[in-house]
């Protein structure tokens, strides 16, 4: 199954730290996660853009509900919250 999610963050915040941030979430149920769109403009605030990934979600000894999905999503906005002070975008 593949997610998406759109974080906006500081413009000076490389791509890449936004996907390792969001694989370290949850490095058991994540296999993957790349950058599909990146977008700057006036709308997200000065020095900000937004970073769009899609994040492939892989459970190998289950079927995960969808609270299990909404509890992985959580994890995935929580982390990068932390470790870059990307916030979902609205």
């Amino acid at each position: 199954m593949k997610r998406d999610f759109a974080f906006v963050v500081d413009r000076t915040v490389e791509a890449g730290s936004l996907t390792k941030a969001a694989l370290g979430a949850d490095k058991k149920l994540i296999t993957g996660v790349s950058v599909f769109d990146i977008f700057e403009g006036a709308s997200l605030g000065e020095n900000k853009k937004s970073v769009a990934i899609e994040v492939a979600i892989q459970p190998t000894d289950k079927t995960l509900t969808e609270e299990d999905f909404e509890a992985l999503a959580a994890k995935i906005v929580a982390n990068v919250g932390k470790q870059i002070g990307g916030v979902l975008r609205g």
